[in-house]
């Protein structure tokens, strides 16, 4: 967004210029979502949007293109980051925003799945960038750290691919495992109360996951795409973003199957989608939260950071996602008492700089 160096100081324009231009971007996103709903809106999502809430933060969001940018313009020399901002805020504005009216039923069965970007975007970073801005792990870290477009790549990939993920996720299951379900025994699971079905996810869950992640580090051809996401050399709700595409199928899909076999009530599973999307921010972001009583009942982010340090004794340590008791019980875990990593990433380094050469990368060095 801007050069090295700059005055990014309050009242320098900085920070009303890069607010304008995050709403123009989210709001003209939101104006493209009401003008081609059938190509651009989650088929899933969009009976449950509020839409008298979404048209008002569209209109919210675009007024904050556009006073800021002008704000940033009076104040700054450089006046890129405030004309972009009111550049995409009126354009969306001339396109119709938030009064764009939908008009005929919305059919479409396969989207982009903008609108679930945007919403994941603004909602992750409304709640993440401010608690780390408070209670930095690591302080003096910019918002915009080397890296931060690759991980924003993967965070916008990840998500406008969600249609693409989910029937992914699910094939493993459905294709190998379908003869290990049991009628009678999925009936008695989702007999059980919700919260103690939503308990039994976690478990069983992380337990797979554990088992996948553990592969992932051991398994060469593996390691190739999990490297991807140990490569960030820094900590915040971005980074846990940077997965490569085999990493996030492989690793949700075997862990989908023992939630196929067993059966889990509909609601349970949507709790655990809600719980670990916003876990797995929590647990990589630059905050500083040091709750010693919760260090061997829950995954906490000292306990994660550990698993991406940069340090010989923390090197395949720490791969359950919720529960560390799992790392204590088969010998994996590693939190020295009071402490975090000195630096983050892979010692020697394998994997390149960049979106589009670390989706690559790891095929081409398997072609060696």
């Amino acid at each position: 967004m801007s050069g090295r160096g700059e005055d990014r100081r309050f009242g320098s324009g900085w920070i009303s210029g890069t607010l304008s231009v995050a709403g123009g971007a989210l709001g003209g996103g939101g104006v493209l979502c009401l003008l081609f709903p059938d190509v651009l809106t989650t088929p899933e999502a969009r009976a449950l949007y509020p839409m008298g809430a979404v048209r008002a933060l569209i209109f919210a969001l675009l007024v904050i293109g556009f006073v800021l940018g002008a704000l940033s313009i009076v104040l700054r020399r450089r006046k890129t980051l405030g004309l972009t901002g009111l550049a995409l805020a009126t354009v969306a504005t001339l396109l119709g925003g938030s009064e764009v009216q939908i008009t005929g039923p919305v059919t479409g069965t396969r989207a982009a799945g903008l609108d679930w970007f945007l919403l994941n975007l603004f909602v992750l970073a409304l709640l993440f960038v401010p608690i780390e801005r408070l209670f930095p792990r690591r302080r003096g870290q910019d918002i915009f750290r080397p890296g931060w477009t690759t991980d924003l790549m993967y965070f916008a990939t990840s998500h406008l691919m969600v249609q693409i993920t989910v029937v992914l996720t699910m094939l493993p299951a459905a294709l190998a495992f379908h003869w290990a379900a049991r009628p009678w025994l999925q009936h008695a699971v989702t007999a059980q109360p919700l919260p103690i079905q939503f308990a039994e996810i976690v478990l069983v869950a992380d337990l797979a996951e554990y088992t996948v992640h553990r592969l992932f580090h051991r398994v060469p051809w593996l390691w190739r795409f999990h490297a991807v996401h140990h490569s960030s050399l820094a900590m915040d709700w971005l980074a846990g973003s940077r997965l490569h595409l085999v990493d996030i199928v492989l690793t949700r899909g075997l862990s989908f199957v023992p939630l196929y076999v067993l059966g889990f009530a509909p609601p349970a599973v949507y709790a655990y989608l809600v719980f670990v999307s916003f876990h797995a921010v929590f647990i990589h972001a630059n905050l500083r939260c040091d709750l010693p009583v919760l260090d061997w009942l829950l995954v906490m982010p000292r306990f994660h950071h550990w698993h991406h340090a940069a340090h010989a004794e923390a090197v395949d340590k720490n791969f359950a996602v919720h529960l560390p008791w799992i790392d204590r019980l088969f010998g994996t875990a590693y939190l020295p008492a009071r402490r975090w990593p000195d630096a983050y990433g892979i010692r020697s380094n394998p994997v390149p700089e960049g979106f589009w050469r670390q989706l690559v990368g790891p095929f081409r060095r398997a072609a060696h």
